[in-house]
């Protein structure tokens, strides 16, 4: 029977579907503890402030080290395609090993150093404090989520979304219900531990992920953590795509860490309109990225397959699918444009700074889906390098001068998220032109 020329709408969703669910489990911990924090009655701006400040750096230093799960779950798929599952076997426990010793790097270099480095966010006096504390506690977690996305990547490769899906719902249902037994306390069990609660909170949530992971890699996949001590020949790919997948990401993170550097120097108001603002956009981006997840496992697998025609219409479909989900999105924060924020934060300076710039976030969710979706399948093509060169132009070229202009001229978080539109205008356009030239002859 000749093969269809179509990735299925059904097998696409096998992936996405769970993708998004698992994707969305992430920044979900990271908005219910700010929903959670904004409204403790002490203090809760200079909380909310440092809990976006502590969240957005986690993330920074997550996401530029976690990018060997996408180099392990691009070279898995492509040898899933090439049915030489075996020929990685040994990779495994050798990337995974890899992802242990360096969380363990950056817990030893980053704890220590939480004062002068929160300090550079221009963070001082209550803000700060609460950032030490906070960080100092979820930083313990490193190696726990690093471990985590590393299994999580070579689920994806075997094109599985399932399993992560359970492992981040259970994490995400443990840190809700702990967020608040631990943030507010229990009358006569708990003393209220605030923000510290939260922090702590999140950490059985990601010690929840990894014993889960364990369990479905030795319960469902074909490979093991017996550790060869020959370097299997796909370390060197893996972890040359990983390096400039660290760089781009380093990149990406700058661009965020500009915005609320400058929204903290604002005032503790912008910094805490700034964090529910890019929270939100964080958790649109993780929730429209389960597409991107999809395209990720597929293509790479078609591309080890060297099915051209298939690979050029799953671009197109997995396209048309996210630009509709980012719709749905802004249709829905447009009915509660209002509300949206009094979930975060009580204040109505910081509300009002909030709803002033909201609209701008949701006016970029299509152009974000586009971008994502061929983040998602170039990861899976392995196009590293040219991922790492568009990231550098979008922050260094655009992002940053569309700033420093707009700071000029005292737009404060109007010109922040002008940055942003400008930076994800030039990622998805240069995605899409070389998509489009190199794998439409191809296709042809």
């Amino acid at each position: 029977m000749a093969q269809t020329p179509k990735v299925s709408f059904k097998e696409i969703n096998k992936i996405a579907i769970p993708a998004i669910i698992a994707g969305i489990a992430e920044p979900l911990i990271s908005l219910t503890d700010i929903a959670v924090i904004g409204n403790v009655e002490e203090n809760s701006v200079e909380a909310l402030a440092a809990a976006g400040i502590v969240g957005s750096f986690l993330s920074a230093i997550i996401w530029i080290v976690a990018q060997t799960k996408t180099a392990i779950s691009a070279i898995v798929s492509q040898h899933l395609g090439a049915n030489r599952v075996h020929a990685v076997k040994t990779l495994i426990p050798q990337a995974i090993v890899f992802n242990l010793i360096l969380s363990l790097v950056i817990y030893a270099t980053t704890a220590f150093f939480a004062e002068s480095i929160f300090s550079a966010y221009n963070a001082d006096g209550l803000i700060l404090k609460y950032t030490e504390d906070y960080y100092t506690i979820r930083a313990i977690g490193y190696p726990l989520t690093l471990v985590t996305f590393a299994i999580f990547g070579i689920f994806r490769g075997l094109q599985n979304t399932l399993w992560a899906m359970k492992c981040s719902l259970a994490g995400a249902a443990v840190n809700i219900g702990l967020d608040y037994a631990l943030v507010y306390g229990i009358e006569g069990f708990i003393e209220p531990l605030h923000l510290k609660g939260a922090a702590y909170a999140s950490l059985a949530a990601q010690a929840t992920m990894l014993v889960m992971a364990f369990y479905y890699f030795f319960k469902k996949t074909p490979f093991h953590l017996k550790l060869s001590f020959n370097i299997n020949p796909q370390m060197k790919p893996l972890l040359l795509m990983a390096a400039n997948l660290f760089v781009r990401t380093a990149a990406l993170n700058f661009a965020i860490y500009l915005a609320n550097a400058y929204a903290t120097d604002y005032g503790k108001n912008y910094i805490a309109a700034q964090s529910i603002l890019m929270n939100i956009w964080l958790f649109f981006s993780f929730f429209i990225d389960g597409y991107a997840n999809a395209g990720n496992a597929i293509g790479g697998r078609l591309l080890g397959a060297k099915d051209y025609v298939r690979l050029w219409n799953l671009s197109k479909d997995i396209c048309k699918y996210a630009v509709f989900i980012a719709f749905i999105l802004m249709g829905i924060c447009a009915l509660f444009y209002n509300e949206i924020g009094l979930v975060f934060n009580k204040e109505a300076t910081v509300l009002a700074l909030f709803s002033s710039v909201f609209w701008l976030v949701l006016l970029m969710q299509p152009i974000n889906a586009i971008a994502f979706m061929f983040d998602g399948i170039f990861k899976g093509l392995g196009e590293a390098k040219y991922l790492r060169n568009v990231l550098l132009v979008a922050t260094f070229l655009g992002f940053t001068p569309t700033l420093l202009i707009a700071d000029y001229f005292s737009l404060k978080l109007y010109g922040i998220w002008m940055g942003f539109l400008v930076w994800m205008l030039i990622r998805s356009s240069t995605l899409v032109i070389k998509f489009r030239r190199k794998y439409l002859k191809e296709a042809l």
